[in-house]
């Protein structure tokens, strides 16, 4: 299995440098919709509700402290130990959130199930350690991938 050091370089190589906060939410979508399209996690680290949305600590340990990300900034993150599904994965979650803005994102993320029953009893900006739960991200996104089969074509 991949780390979430090899997804966020993968992200890197890929997109080209980013902000921090939004190198973790492409990181976040990329674990969620590997629970859907290839009903796995795509790495094993920890996710948490933090006040401006999904953060892996693990990931977080490595740019604290940093605006902007680039490839550098994970030396020990290898892109090839994703594999086949984990790379079409992670260009999927690219082709859709890549183009958006962090802010777009974290609000995205604010909007969404996971991330809100992890932050049940704990204030807007409040810190908490509070994970995201596999299980509630796999239940959640089969959702909304289904409701997105089945919406009429406009």
């Amino acid at each position: 299995m991949a780390s979430v050091h090899d997804v966020a370089a993968y992200i890197l190589e890929r997109h080209g440098p980013m902000t921090a906060m939004k190198l973790q939410k492409l990181v976040y979508y990329s674990q969620a919709w590997s629970l859907v399209w290839d009903e796995q996690a795509l790495f094993p680290e920890r996710i948490e509700a933090w006040a401006n949305g999904p953060v892996v600590p693990a990931l977080y340990a490595k740019h604290r402290g940093k605006f902007s990300v680039d490839r550098g900034a994970l030396p020990d993150g290898n892109p090839e130990a994703l594999g086949k599904d984990g790379t079409e994965t992670v260009d999927g979650v690219l082709g859709f959130y890549g183009p958006k803005s962090a802010e777009w994102l974290s609000d995205l993320t604010h909007k969404e199930l996971p991330w809100k029953l992890a932050r049940v009893g704990v204030g807007e900006m409040e810190n908490s350690d509070r994970e995201i739960t596999l299980d509630s991200m796999a239940e959640y996104y089969t959702r909304v991938a289904e409701l997105a089969q089945t919406a009429p074509a406009t």
